[in-house]
């Protein structure tokens, strides 16, 4: 028989019995679609932390103060305390201090009510310097940042989240109109461009105003010259390493620390949560895709069975065929054929499956699922050998059978 015999014969006998070609199929199926959608889930869901973490940018390293203790002695977590400064600030920028970073911008964060009109909206206001925009990775949509004579002045300006703006006004063309911020009248100078939400908060509601401004009007007191991060940005990726250092020696130094133990400040890197959020979904993906594979393990073996099923019914044909001279390996090669056509069958369909369940899932689930080529390709490969690899028994024991046994049989 030649090949083309040989595909048109086994064509004929799984269109024979279609409901049970139709189970076997489906098995690897179920298999190939789940192979797709958990590798899928995975590169989505590390390509969405990779975008939020890519959003404060990955030269940047984030200082934050240390604890703070109440008059009670109640200590709170890191971040609470008042041990970082403008002074610290201008210190790290300074490029004869720390050569290997380019930028440095400090904030100081508090949350508060805006008005506008008879319109209110509660969210986060920024005090920081010019420098913010740059360091941050950020843009303007609308009008201008505010400028160091801004800041300088302590000008009563702000520039509004798109999100924010939406709130207040109903728009985001919201340049020269008034806001206030607890009792304070703020003229909107510009819209920053909208960057989405970066793990728990929402890029696009704040409200950013000079440091100068947020101190006077906005926290004074003793905390005034005190902010609650420090962003510093490093002179490229290779040298964010070294940018490190020269932030944690020249904090530790200004504020009379021998011991990097005792520290009152924390410096953490995006480049290692990158790493680490890498790490965590990788193996996630391989573990699911773990649990992926055992399905298509239990297709195969349901392909074995009907082959072997259909060994038993066909061992009559096997037996006239090779009293007419069909030698063994063309006995062997219809029964893989028509294996791999069934594990063929289930790996194009499972995949058509895997892609219309990517497009479906991130609107039922609020997550992004990222479909590879590659794991299309190599699973509808996968069932094809599956298929061939579990047909090999039955189309041996097919071949091995004896014509006179063969055609005695009932």
């Amino acid at each position: 028989m030649t090949w083309t015999e040989t595909l048109r014969t086994g064509w004929a006998a799984i269109r024979t019995h279609v409901m049970r070609s139709t189970l076997t199929v489906l098995g690897i199926l179920i298999g190939i679609a789940a192979v797709i959608l958990t590798v899928g889930l995975g590169l989505g869901t590390q390509k969405d932390v990779s975008d939020q973490i890519s959003a404060l940018g990955s030269d940047l390293l984030i200082v934050r103060p240390g604890s703070s203790t109440d008059s009670s002695g109640m200590r709170g977590g890191f971040g609470s305390g008042t041990t970082l400064t403008r002074a610290d600030a201008e210190a790290l920028a300074s490029p004869v201090n720390a050569p290997d970073i380019a930028g440095v911008a400090a904030e100081k964060s508090t949350g508060a009510s805006l008005e506008a009109g008879e319109t209110n909206w509660s969210t986060q206001v920024v005090g920081t310097t010019p420098e913010w925009l740059d360091v941050r990775g950020r843009t303007v949509a609308q009008g201008s940042f505010f400028t160091a004579d801004d800041e300088a002045s302590g000008a009563a300006v702000v520039v509004l989240g798109p999100e924010t703006a939406e709130e207040l006004f109903g728009t985001t063309r919201v340049v020269g109109q008034t806001v206030t911020v607890d009792g304070t009248d703020l003229q909107v100078v510009g819209v920053l461009a909208a960057e989405g939400a970066s793990g728990e908060s929402d890029l696009d509601d704040v409200a950013v105003v000079p440091m100068s401004t947020a101190a006077d009007t906005l926290v004074g007191g003793a905390d005034r010259n005190a902010v609650s991060t420090i962003y510093v940005q490093a002179a490229s990726s290779d040298r964010l390493s070294a940018a490190y250092q020269e932030a944690e020696q020249l904090l530790l130094n200004l504020h009379g620390i021998d011991d990097p133990d005792a520290a009152d400040f924390t410096i953490n890197s995006q480049d290692a949560l990158v790493s680490t959020a890498t790490a965590v979904y990788r193996t996630l993906t391989v573990l699911l895709t773990g649990i992926a594979a055992l399905s298509l393990l239990v297709g195969g073996i349901g392909v074995m069975n009907i082959m072997l099923v259909s060994v038993t019914e066909r061992t009559r044909e096997i037996g006239l065929r090779k009293a007419l001279g069909a030698p063994p390996w063309a006995i062997r090669r219809q029964f893989l054929v028509e294996a791999g056509v069934l594990g063929l069958a289930g790996g194009v369909l499972g995949a058509v499956l895997g892609i219309v369940g990517a497009r479906v899932l991130p609107g039922l689930l609020d997550t992004t699922v990222v479909v590879s080529g590659a794991a299309v390709a190599g699973s509808v490969l996968v069932a094809l050998v599956i298929g061939l690899v579990f047909g090999v028994y039955p189309a041996t024991r097919a071949a091995r059978l004896a014509p006179i046994d063969a055609l005695r049989a009932e």
